[in-house]
């Protein structure tokens, strides 16, 4: 990726944080996720009252991307910080996070953790879930 798809990468990320529902929280997080075919997939946090019934902003963009027939990524984008306020410092993805997106990426999918469209840390999915749970693709169970 050059510079100017991460930077609309990242913009999209944290355009994305304005649609977040976090009521609880005030923490809203984007994330925009770039299909294998160049389709932009963006995805915010989902809070509600019963605490595990929420999802996150990269589960939120992975779930609907696979749901319209995307199985292949590039790279994904996330930012988060409080409501309203430009983020202070970089929003880590959750592990849970981590695994689905190592579902369906390598472990060389790249990972911006984004403040601004141009002060991101680039990180690859094995920097973030090193080891993550694959045995049930390595028996060849799917």
């Amino acid at each position: 990726m050059n510079q100017d798809d991460i930077r609309d990468l990242a913009a999209k990320a944290i355009e994305a944080r304005e649609y977040a529902y976090a009521p609880y929280s005030n923490f809203t997080v984007g994330a925009a996720l770039l299909t294998a075919d160049g389709t932009l997939i963006t995805g915010s946090n989902v809070e509600n009252a019963a605490y595990p019934a929420g999802l996150c902003a990269e589960r939120t963009a992975v779930f609907y991307a696979v749901a319209h027939g995307h199985r292949g990524f590039r790279a994904l984008a996330v930012s988060g910080g409080q409501k309203d306020c430009p983020p202070e410092d970089y929003c880590m993805p959750c592990g849970m996070c981590l695994q689905v997106l190592s579902e369906f990426c390598g472990e060389e999918f790249d990972i911006f953790i984004v403040k601004s469209e141009t002060d991101f840390l680039h990180l690859k999915l094995k920097d973030l879930l090193p080891h993550a749970f694959t045995i049930i693709k390595e028996k060849n169970i799917l």
